[in-house]
């Protein structure tokens, strides 16, 4: 978690603390000199801090961090990734006292079940916090535009944001976040239908070149115009959530399947206006990789949900599934979704023709 002194040092430190007799001060497991400990105070930071991730439990260093000045700022300057998933009330009251004690943290988690977290705790995050790479707030229901503009201000190496579920959000703060995170990879908006408007895709697109994966899940004002600003503006991505994007149609399809040559991963479920039009762009971009003009692609699409997509031929769908070898049917190793769209039963991957070859993929799966 933290470096400094030569591992060897640290161990015979480590060492020393399992002396238990007067006789056994000063020599390791093995015989040899040790430093000796006059007390927990006299832990070096690295080792300290080594104990308490062992542990495995935040809330121990959370109360580690407490004990004294000191350990409070060993843990401060040695922890990097907090997760307050466990905290089932006063999570916000919480992050306000820890913020202060832990301002080199990267990855921060505060998930909830039941929405807790208010715009107070993201600023005072904000406020210390200008470290941090990975946050997640999903299910912070009463959150406002305050903690977008807090962190936009205070968080700009952010490259994960999960702000699913945060549903008063709008448009306009997001725009101004894109603009100011502009190392953005992972983008999670599945929920926030005020938003993710074609307005912020947009936005999106200009600012964040290096988006990765983005889930724009049950955002059903977003239409072919953001999509395509995407796939123009972002053609790193590998993954796209559009389930319950219902106003997107095979605009969108055609243009991710052009512009994003990395593309693995792709939901399209209930958005019933794609047809067999989509389906035939994305094997026409398989055949493009193949002719070389994306070299760098290999495998292609692995995972696609057209569940309820009712519009789709099997001729197209198999097409698909024919032309990206890492999509299957068959239950083992299920990535092509169809549920809901009975016309495509007879859709069917090389495995459904070879039973042995899923067989030995599954074993090969198996001995990693």
């Amino acid at each position: 978690m933290v470096s400094g002194r030569p591992n060897g040092e640290l161990d015979a430190w480590f060492r020393s603390l399992m002396v238990t007799s007067s006789s056994e001060k000063g020599q390791a497991g093995s015989g040899g000199p040790v430093p000796t400990l006059s007390g927990w105070k006299d832990l070096p930071m690295e080792l300290l801090v080594r104990i308490i991730s062992t542990v495995g439990d935040d809330r121990m260093v959370i109360v580690a961090s407490g004990v004294c000045t000191g350990w409070r700022d060993a843990l401060g300057w040695g922890v990097t990734n907090l997760s307050l998933t466990w905290c089932k009330q006063s999570m916000n009251n919480l992050m306000i006292s820890l913020a202060h004690k832990f301002t080199k943290l990267q990855v921060l988690t505060l998930r909830q079940n039941k929405p807790q977290l208010e715009d107070s705790a993201v600023e005072v995050v904000a406020n210390y916090c200008h470290d941090l790479r990975e946050l997640d707030l999903s299910r912070s229901f009463r959150l406002s535009d305050r903690s977008l503009y807090a962190l936009a201000h205070g968080c700009p190496r952010l490259t994960r944001l999960n702000i699913s579920g945060c549903s008063n959000f709008s448009d306009t703060a997001l725009i101004y976040l894109t603009c100011r995170c502009k190392n953005l990879k992972c983008l999670n908006l599945c929920g926030c239908v005020k938003a993710a408007t074609d307005r912020a895709l947009q936005a999106i697109a200009q600012n964040c070149g290096q988006l990765q994966s983005l889930n724009l899940g049950w955002c059903d004002d977003v239409t072919d115009k953001g999509v395509t600003s995407l796939a123009s503006g972002c053609p790193d991505l590998r993954a796209v959530d559009l389930c319950g994007c219902v106003l997107i149609t095979d605009e969108s399809v055609v243009a991710l399947a052009n512009g994003c040559p990395h593309l693995r991963s792709l939901g399209l479920y209930y958005c019933q206006n794609i047809t067999d039009r989509a389906m035939y762009s994305l094997a026409n971009s398989r055949v493009k990789s193949k002719r070389g003009r994306w070299d760098a692609v290999k495998d292609g699409l692995a995972n696609l949900n057209i569940s309820q997509c009712t519009a789709l031929t099997p001729p197209a769908v198999q097409a698909v599934c024919d032309s990206f070898p890492a999509l299957h049917t068959c239950p083992e190793r299920h990535s092509l979704i169809i549920s809901g769209c009975l016309s495509l039963t007879s859709v069917h991957c090389a495995c459904a023709l070879h039973p042995h070859r899923a067989g030995r993929a599954l074993m090969a799966n198996h001995a990693y």
